[in-house]
């Protein structure tokens, strides 16, 4: 250790290093980018301007928005400068801070989306007490707790973190700060970040991933059940659009974490990381708009009144 310089700027792999794929590259995600911000943004204002979003459902789904475009605005903008000054350096200090906030979103949208499966699965199987259950007080501490108790699990991966040393200049195999490729440059123990990585992962992931499609082993019972078929297909439209958007997301975020070994980054594992960081939050507001009738007939009625002024 002696003789190791301690460093205090790391560097990013990035997507790409051929000079020619800078430009198109850094043109693509701005483009991302933008329709990342106005498809969520679009769906925050229709839900606070329109009377007929204002229910616990479209609440969760306007919190997802938000999450997204936070989620979006922590990687992308990152990667836009990198594509501008192809230096992909990054200080010490900023990298945790990124990290701080990726695990925060990242994690925030896992939890919600276990908060809206119960929602549906309150909707649809006991839908006479829906209104007493979900009521906006019960809601907005169900949103509350999640973000709370996200917050403190990203806090404590950062407070570990800052404890680090580096060393190494070995560049980071990503374009965006992550937990386990810091650990890889870092020259310092590392046991108690990997301890705590994998006992709240498991843990806290375990917790959320059972509340999130257990209630669905009860809704489908529950929807197989119904002896109209109008009932049916209106109960498995209002939970498509969320079980596509918990699949597109849990997908890509296993597959980016457990597909390979994170020494050997492959190219295949860079693409997942962009599915997950930066496409799902574009698709998330197109899933739910263009499958769901009410927000289509609010935009409608929104285009309407802007062509009236």
């Amino acid at each position: 250790m002696e003789n190791q310089t301690t460093l205090y700027t790391l560097v990013l792999s990035g997507l790409s290093d051929l000079p020619n794929l800078q430009l198109p590259l850094f043109l693509v995600f701005l483009l991302v980018y933008l329709m990342t911000l106005t498809g969520n943004l679009l769906i925050v204002l229709l839900i606070c301007t329109d009377s007929h979003l204002q229910t616990p459902m479209y609440f969760f789904l306007g919190t997802l928005a938000c999450l997204d475009m936070g989620f979006s605005s922590v990687t992308i903008p990152r990667m836009l400068f990198d594509f501008n000054t192809q230096q992909r350096l990054i200080s010490i200090q900023a990298c945790i801070t990124q990290i701080f906030f990726i695990l925060f979103f990242a994690v925030s949208e896992f939890s919600l989306l276990a908060v809206m499966s119960y929602d549906r699965y309150v909707a649809i199987c006991r839908p006479l007490h829906y209104t007493q259950i979900m009521h906006w007080r019960t809601c907005v501490l169900l949103v509350l707790g999640a973000l709370v108790i996200c917050f403190a699990c990203s806090l404590v991966h950062v407070i570990f973190a800052l404890k680090l040393t580096f060393c190494s200049v070995k560049p980071l195999q990503s374009f965006f700060c992550d937990v386990p490729q810091l650990l890889l440059v870092s020259c310092s123990d590392t046991f108690i970040n990997v301890f705590l990585m994998f006992l709240l992962g498991i843990s806290f992931g375990l917790v959320v991933f059972v509340l999130t499609f257990c209630p669905y082993i009860i809704i489908l019972n529950t929807i197989m059940k119904m002896q109209s078929k109008a009932m049916r297909s209106k109960a498995f439209s209002t939970c498509s659009s969320h079980l596509t958007v918990v699949f597109i997301f849990y997908g890509t975020c296993f597959f980016s974490y457990f597909h390979s070994n994170a020494k050997d980054q492959s190219a295949v594992d860079k693409v997942a990381s962009v599915c997950y960081a930066v496409l799902t939050p574009l698709v998330n507001p197109l899933i739910y708009s263009l499958r769901n009738k009410i927000i289509k007939k609010s935009l409608k009625r929104a285009v309407c009144r802007m062509l009236q002024m």
